[in-house]
């Protein structure tokens, strides 16, 4: 009864709405039209919208159903039309990549600053910390998601000149765009173990290899990759912010053939250009 009169959920994610209580003890239930779509479309297109949710209330009871079936037909289309996922090209995966993760990480962000600022430990009620933290997880979730659904994608040029393994987003699109205007081909990966899956499909010319990752060490990574004698004879850089004296005395143990530090400077890859180009 209340759906039916009011078009709002009574129960949502498995918890009882604070707007079906306040129905409950016959309070006025106050009927406002919000905002769903804000800044990715036009005007226009969010009345013609309207007028399609208006038309069609008997399947459609809100803009968030609307957009769900949409985006599901997208996909169903998509792939019917694709069929293959293997003949998507790189760039295709790397828009695909960029629009997918980058509000996730403003929402993801945000959401953490939230919960763990003091700023605002005292400021938010118990219902919005809730609400919040329900965001944030379900924002881990989505990453994921994101993530397998990426890996599935099997780019039709397994070609790759410099694997890049970096868990920092956008320090590998900047080292991708400086490799990438040399006219060389630049894969990145955010951890250590998807590098290592890499390295099974493709063999690079050079790896570069940040040290501190979230699952492997880059040390440890760089043994693995020296000790097997499918790709022990590539050039292995190490890509850091820890000090050149510490990293240094790694070299021996793990075989790297060098390091770049970080923050670091466009010239510091000219040897990385220089094995490419076929001079070292």
């Amino acid at each position: 009864m209340y759906e039916n009169e009011t078009d709002r959920y009574a129960i949502w994610r498995n918890t009882i709405t604070e707007g079906f209580k306040r129905w409950l003890k016959g309070e006025k239930i106050y009927m406002r039209d919000k905002e769903r779509i804000s800044l990715y479309v036009s005007e226009e297109t969010k009345s013609e919208w309207q007028d399609f949710l208006d038309k069609n209330k008997d399947d459609y009871r809100s803009f968030s159903k609307l957009i769900r079936e949409s985006v599901k037909t997208f996909i169903e289309d998509s792939v019917r039309n694709t069929n293959d996922l293997s003949q998507i090209d790189s760039n295709t995966v790397a828009n695909i990549s960029h629009a997918l993760k980058e509000p996730l990480t403003s929402i993801k962000g945000y959401s953490q600053l939230l919960l763990e600022s003091k700023e605002y430990e005292n400021k938010l009620t118990d219902i919005v910390k809730d609400t919040i933290k329900n965001i944030f997880d379900q924002s881990n979730i989505l990453e994921d998601i994101i993530k397998d659904f990426l890996d599935d994608i099997k780019v039709q040029n397994n070609h790759v000149d410099v694997l890049l393994i970096e868990d920092d987003l956008p320090t590998i699109r900047l080292i991708t765009k400086i490799i990438e205007s040399r006219g060389y081909i630049c894969k990145g990966v955010v951890s250590g173990s998807k590098g290592l899956e890499e390295l099974g499909r493709t063999i690079p010319k050079v790896i570069l290899l940040d040290i501190i990752l979230p699952d492997l060490s880059g040390y440890d990574i760089c043994k693995t990759i020296k000790s097997d004698k499918e790709w022990n004879q590539i050039p292995v850089y190490f890509l850091t912010a820890i000090s050149g004296s510490e990293v240094k005395k790694h070299l021996n143990e793990t075989r790297a053939d060098g390091f770049v530090l970080k923050p670091f400077n466009f010239s510091d890859f000219e040897i990385v250009f220089d094995i490419l180009n076929g001079k070292a």
